[in-house]
């Protein structure tokens, strides 16, 4: 009989890599999955790895048991769900949130699942949304909040569900004695964007070529306050959603962008666990929380 949690183990490696990485995300040592993944070897009666330079990779057999694995996987979790969400105790929902929904939706979510009476014991991580859509196919977590950018979409996993919980606009965030009133009118300014490669930096540029200019991009950094603090203190320009300001008033002048833009803010769960209630209810609270914000 093969044993389920060595198979987990052959999946993951489908998904990461190397035996390294798999012992990393899972918190075995090496040896340990090495070992482990020999005894799977064994019980299927075939060799299931194979050397590639220093590492492994999967055999032909291996990727098809691997395949297996993945369903297999899937069939156990929703067995565990439905026996766990109908024991009458509190269910753990892991969820990964990028951080303006870390700032801004979670406290309100925690809020709305507390009215509501939701035997939930809510677990969140803050990651950026393309780290998070992988741990979400690798079950680190049963839920994942990200967002996608007009013309931008995200890639579609097989196995992953998507829901989306509202739109949330993006503005140009601009010092409070800055006279621009649309985007043509800041080609001569410097700008603080995220780094090169993510989604909202594409979006952002192919905004400005839009507007006729190829932005100064002069600073980078993820976390947005450092945006709002540049902005704030006369040094750049920038393009920011409004989730970025919680309940707080902005420190900035916003002026609206042509069209206006939204980001589709989204929830991703595995389809294995799309009829747990636990997590219906965490994603229903996500999208009152979205819903129920003041609008700019």
């Amino acid at each position: 009989m093969l044993e389920l949690r060595r198979l987990r183990l052959l999946h993951e490696l489908s998904l990461r890599g190397t035996i390294a990485e798999v012992a990393g995300a899972l918190g075995y040592s090496s040896s340990t999955v090495s070992q482990q993944l020999g005894q799977l070897e064994r019980e299927a009666g075939t060799a299931l790895l194979e050397p590639d330079g220093r590492r492994v990779r999967l055999t032909p057999a291996g990727v098809r048991l691997a395949g297996h694995a993945a369903r297999m996987l899937e069939l156990d979790e929703a067995a565990r769900a439905e026996l766990r969400d109908s024991g009458g105790e509190a269910s753990r929902v892991r969820i990964a949130v990028m951080p303006t929904a870390a700032q801004s939706l979670v406290p309100p979510a925690l809020d709305v699942l507390v009215t509501r009476g939701a035997p939930v014991r809510l677990e969140y991580r803050e990651m950026p949304p393309e780290e998070a859509l992988f741990e979400l196919a690798a079950r680190t977590f049963d839920l994942v909040v990200a967002e996608q950018y007009p013309g931008h979409t995200r890639e579609l996993r097989a196995g992953v569900d998507r829901t989306a919980l509202g739109a949330d606009p993006i503005r140009l965030a601009l010092p409070r004695d800055d006279p621009a009133r649309r985007l043509a009118d800041l080609a001569d300014r410097a700008w603080i964007l995220e780094p090169a490669g993510t989604a909202v930096r594409d979006w952002a540029v192919q905004q400005c070529r839009a507007a006729g200019f190829e932005p100064d991009v002069r600073y980078e950094a993820t976390d947005l306050t450092a945006h709002i603090r540049l902005v704030a203190s006369g040094h750049a320009v920038a393009m920011l959603p409004d989730l970025v300001w919680a309940d707080e008033a902005a420190s900035v002048r916003l002026v609206d962008l042509p069209g206006p833009p939204e980001r589709e803010i989204f929830a991703a769960t595995r389809s294995a666990s799309r009829r747990s209630p636990a997590i219906a209810a965490v994603r229903a609270a996500l999208a009152d929380a979205l819903r129920l914000r003041r609008p700019r």
